[in-house]
């Protein structure tokens, strides 16, 4: 994605704000979702791509039941892990994007492939079961800011949303690139084109950054996928038949060192958040709400 687009869609969301207060009743904490920067949106791409060639790579070496039951049982321990953990951690939040991208392909593909069912109609069915997810999340809450995961509830809403966006953008990139015969090259480069809409929307045109916010987000998925099978699939289908396994591996090089140099610079951590651990005079708030009741 571009530069240009990247920082426009990182500018409205980062300086969006709830307009409900976190319920204190509820044991708010450290937030667990990191801030949104351009280095948010290429961490972010590169995981849609390494999920969608690694489903596939997975898929036809192990074959569907195996590798499904293997990329749930991953995505459930590192979900595990991030609810456990007590502050925003890169490389457990970002190892769970990782999962949710490998499971989020093959539930859409699942859905495709085994029960026969059209990408037209898991495209709607997964656009309703997202927008129901929203509603609920927003009557419940009354936010659906990225800000204000300090809850578990909120973090429980927050990541079933992440799922959901992950199959929806997996089964419209399959769309326009298999059912309507677009190919991989040109889905990729109309994702590209659309990811710049709530990007220039919420710059200039004064759109919701919240609602800029998942607009972009679920064509992440679409936009990383299509280029990742373009490098993975072969030349008859339209790729550059280099292989999902190697793309697989070219993908994890660059996410390892961007997770690494992020987990090390603490250049998306939340403001006010210890960089690394609990440091001397910055109580977690957890924490700290036990010690006063006790």
């Amino acid at each position: 994605m571009a530069q240009s687009s990247s920082e426009a869609l990182a500018r409205p969301v980062h300086g969006e704000r709830s307009r409900t207060p976190v319920p204190q009743g509820n044991g708010p904490g450290w937030s667990k979702v990191p801030q949104v920067t351009a280095l948010f949106w290429g961490v972010k791409v590169l995981t849609t791509g390494m999920g969608e060639t690694a489903s596939d790579y997975l898929g036809r070496t192990l074959g569907p039941i195996p590798a499904g039951s293997l990329g749930l049982a991953g995505l459930v321990a590192l979900l595990i892990l991030q609810f456990r953990t007590t502050r925003y951690r890169p490389v457990v939040y970002w190892s769970a994007i990782v999962m949710v991208s490998v499971f989020g392909t093959m539930a859409a593909d699942v859905v495709h492939v085994v029960a026969g069912i059209p990408y037209t109609v898991s495209v709607i069915a997964f656009s309703l079961g997202l927008a129901a997810l929203l509603t609920a999340w927003y009557a419940s809450e009354g936010t659906l800011s990225i800000h204000s995961i300090r809850t578990r509830r909120r973090e429980t809403f927050y990541w079933a949303t992440v799922l959901a966006t992950f199959a929806l953008g997996t089964a419209v990139g399959d769309l326009t690139a298999g059912t309507l015969h677009w190919g991989y090259l040109a889905s990729g480069l109309l994702f590209t084109a659309l990811i710049a809409v709530p990007a220039l929307s919420g710059r200039f045109l004064g759109l919701n950054a919240v609602a800029a916010f998942w607009w972009a987000y679920v064509l992440t998925r679409p936009l990383g996928a299509s280029f990742a099978d373009w490098m993975g699939v072969s030349t008859a289908r339209g790729g550059l038949g280099w292989g999902t396994g190697p793309v697989t591996l070219a993908l994890v090089v660059p996410i390892v060192l961007l997770v690494g140099y992020l987990a090390i610079s603490h250049q998306d951590t939340p403001p006010g958040q210890p960089a690394t651990g609990t440091a001397a005079g910055a109580q977690d708030p957890v924490n700290a709400g036990a010690s006063a009741r006790s």
